[in-house]
């Protein structure tokens, strides 16, 4: 028994079967962009998905039947995360920096106009309005969910979970059919390289925040969250809501400012 209130982790192999999973993903992307054989990217993917299930499995484990999650254990676990969401706003801010300094000062190379010659980008008053509509009701119905968990009504709290995990499978999929309908591809010229760039990592975001809270989810469903005992979804709410003020930035600058 520990006479602390931390938590030293035990040894375990998924750090290292997660970082096999990542190399074998950015190494398979590359191999596939190239038109070479995909199995390694599927490989990865493979990994990094089973690695992913089972550490989870442990640190549900940890919390909900072992009790090593205390007080101080919970709070550095929400620093944690807060410290990743930042290092996430400085990745799209490069994101976001590499778009306004093209936008602002467009070179020879692509006619020094935005966009660029021969580039019809798509209509900001269609399926970007929608999925923006589709995000900001998402973040209204997790809040719910979040202010029915901790006054015990659970039942609504599924159904605000339920709502926004639909909502978010909707949002990927119209992005998808807005891909799929749009006339330029990732290799036309600098526009479509930060149009991809960006609206991907975050429809990537929003596919993983969706994963969470599916999560969090399941486990309501287990009895294992309460009013005082629900860290795992407290923290996929930030995630989703910090992925919803990235969209909001996205549309006004990328689909409405940049069109």
């Amino acid at each position: 028994m520990n006479n602390h209130p931390f938590h030293l982790v035990d040894k375990r192999p998924w750090p290292i079967t997660g970082s096999i999973g990542a190399i074998s993903l950015t190494s398979g992307t590359i191999l596939w962009f190239q038109k070479i054989n995909p199995i390694l990217i599927i490989t990865g993917t493979i990994i990094i998905l089973l690695t992913i299930i089972q550490w989870w499995r442990d640190i549900i484990r940890e919390a909900t039947f072992q009790g090593i999650h205390t007080n101080k254990v919970t709070k550095r676990i929400k620093i944690g995360i807060i410290i990743f969401i930042l290092s996430e706003v400085i990745l799209f801010s490069s994101l976001f920096w590499t778009f306004f300094h093209r936008r602002l000062s467009p070179n020879i190379e692509i006619g020094i106009q935005w966009p660029p010659i021969n580039i019809k980008p798509i209509n900001p008053i269609n399926i970007p309005i929608l999925n923006t509509i589709i995000l900001l009701s998402s973040g209204i119905s997790l809040t719910w969910a979040h202010n029915a968990i901790l006054n015990k009504n659970f039942s609504q709290t599924i159904q605000g979970i339920y709502i926004t995990i639909i909502l978010g499978i909707y949002f990927s999929i119209l992005q998808i059919i807005e891909y799929y309908e749009l006339n330029f591809s990732i290799a036309d010229s600098i526009y479509g390289s930060t149009f991809f760039l960006t609206t991907g990592f975050h429809g990537i975001h929003v596919i993983i925040g969706t994963i969470f809270i599916i999560s969090s989810t399941i486990r309501i469903n287990n009895l294992q969250i309460s009013n005082i005992h629900h860290v795992g979804y407290e923290t996929s709410a930030w995630y989703w809501h910090f992925v919803d003020i990235v969209w909001l930035f996205l549309y006004l600058s990328i689909y409405w400012w940049g069109s």
